[in-house]
């Protein structure tokens, strides 16, 4: 049963306005309403905490006004959207279309909240005032629980949708795909890697194409890189960096031995110049004739780059263009990508560390699933989870790509409670 407590005063005159406090006690918050220009608003809540750590902290004053700010941010950019000037000019408003869009989840979700809040408010009053009328206290009481759950999951919600995002959650990638240890079967499994991982971006609506590939003697691949472009490739595909490992027969074993092969995954986003700079004398570039499809152009023109980057030793061969300059600008891209990857890599394991994170480091060379034929399952040791390894062959991760980022927003949250 709730305990309601009212605690009606006047506290001040401000700008001749009449400013009244009244206090809620619930079963789970303390709520504080300010009365103003002839309205109830509420200004403060705050959880009890519930064991060692409170992951749902409620939204104080700081916090409501950087959504009072945010929300004054969206209304300006609405504004904007009407200016002539930024509809004459497309790419500034795209850029107005894009900022907006950013911060219109956190704007509809703190709306909300302020309705429910004043909801809240009505139910308490009609509590307080319904007197020795059981069937009008049960009523509002209902109405009350009911209020107070959804703003609980609101107040989560916003929490999250304020943590800091990733710098680099809205890019393109580069997906770099690697046969590891098993022979063919390596090969064939990152040919597999590779399949699903289509499957899963043709249904978000991004547009794959291949970069660079070398493709195994048995089927698969030995390496491959795509190029993908979207909306959020990054915030989604990051999760599918590491190390995959698969436990199954290969085609090729004529005694059904179970045979463990390896494949590696890297993400890197897509970058420009204005985030790495690469000093020219660092460069060691030589041409070469392609070969293969395309053409006499190929044959007898030196239009492959050999690029070597002489301090980290990244080297670099382009032959998918069918000019020596177009392969030359790829190779520079791909170089840029993987050196922001280096600093991004070192950047991430940095932060999870000071947060003593479980969902593992973040590196490449770290083993993320296991996939197990046999007993149709596909394992996330990140997660501790299972999911079904037909799933998967379908191209369905995404299940798996919202719980790491469900644990990740935890683990944040954790992480900034144990600071306050």
């Amino acid at each position: 049963m709730n305990l309601v407590l009212y605690v009606l005063a006047i506290v001040s005159f401000q700008s001749q306005a009449l400013s009244l406090s009244r206090t809620y006690v619930g079963s789970s918050r303390l709520c504080q309403y300010n009365y103003f220009d002839g309205k109830w608003v509420g200004v403060q809540q705050q959880h009890r905490r519930r064991g060692n750590v409170a992951l749902g902290m409620a939204i104080d004053d700081a916090m409501r006004k950087r959504l009072d700010g945010i929300a004054r941010s969206y209304q300006a950019l609405t504004e904007r959207l009407g200016d002539p000037d930024v509809i004459a000019d497309s790419n500034l408003l795209m850029k107005v279309m894009s900022d907006r869009s950013k911060s219109e989840d956190v704007v509809n979700a703190y709306n909300e909240y302020s309705k429910l809040s004043e909801e809240l408010m009505g139910a308490t009053e009609l509590f307080q005032e319904a007197g020795d009328d059981q069937d009008m206290r049960e009523m509002a009481r209902a109405e009350m629980k009911e209020i107070e759950s959804k703003l609980e999951e609101l107040e989560k919600q916003i929490q999250v949708l304020l943590l800091p995002k990733d710098p680099n959650d809205d890019r393109n990638v580069m997906i770099e795909i690697r046969a590891g240890t098993g022979g063919s079967e390596a090969n064939i499994f990152a040919g597999d890697l590779v399949d699903v991982y289509r499957k899963y971006m043709t249904s978000q609506g991004w547009k794959v194409s291949i970069i660079d590939e070398s493709k195994g003697d048995d089927g698969g691949y030995k390496s491959i890189t795509l190029d993908v472009r979207g909306d959020m490739v990054y915030s989604k595909m990051k999760w599918e960096a590491g190390v995959h490992r698969v436990q199954r027969v290969p085609a090729t074993e004529s005694q059904g031995r179970v045979h463990t092969s390896t494949a590696t995954v890297a993400v890197m986003p897509e970058c420009d110049e204005v985030d790495v700079k690469i000093d020219p004398k660092d460069i060691e570039l030589s041409t070469m004739r392609s070969g293969g499809a395309g053409g006499q152009n190929v044959n007898k023109v030196e239009t492959a780059v050999d690029l070597l980057h002489k301090p980290t030793g990244i080297r670099i061969k382009c032959t998918q263009e069918r000019s020596q300059l177009k392969n030359k600008e790829l190779a520079m891209k791909m170089l840029m990508s993987r050196l922001y990857d280096i600093e991004n890599e070192k950047r991430e394991m940095e932060e999870r560390a000071k947060r003593g994170s479980q969902i593992g480091t973040g590196a490449r060379s770290e083993k993320i699933r296991t996939y197990n034929w046999k007993d149709s399952r596909c394992s996330d040791h990140r997660l501790g989870q299972n999911f079904a390894l037909a799933d998967f062959l379908s191209g369905e991760i995404g299940k798996m790509i919202d719980a790491m980022v469900a644990k990740d927003q935890e683990e944040r949250l954790k992480a900034l409670s144990e600071d306050i």
